[in-house]
């Protein structure tokens, strides 16, 4: 389990990007990287970091399933992840 600051920084990150999506597009569109670079720091989606829905790890992250390696393998194992197996051969 991640540490609840670093879960609450990462939210907080997530929605200041949300925020200021529309007007980044437009400064951006426009070439105006002087008011760019006026907006906060993480506005920009490259500062937000990919974390395990289940419990904020934030390595070993897998896309396709929004969690870590560890929670995809235990739910994996119990069943609960859809057209998802184990592997026999």
């Amino acid at each position: 389990m991640a540490k609840k600051s670093k879960i609450a920084k990462a939210k907080k990150i997530e929605a200041t990007v949300a925020k200021y999506a529309d007007k980044r597009a437009a400064l951006k569109e426009a070439g105006d990287y002087v008011g760019l670079s006026k907006l906060p720091r993480n506005a920009s989606p490259v500062r937000m970091h990919n974390r395990d829905q289940l419990d904020g790890r934030p390595h070993a992250y897998m896309r396709e399933f929004g969690m870590s390696r560890l929670n995809f393998r235990e739910l994996a194992h119990k069943g609960l992840i859809p057209g998802v197996k184990k592997a026999s051969w």
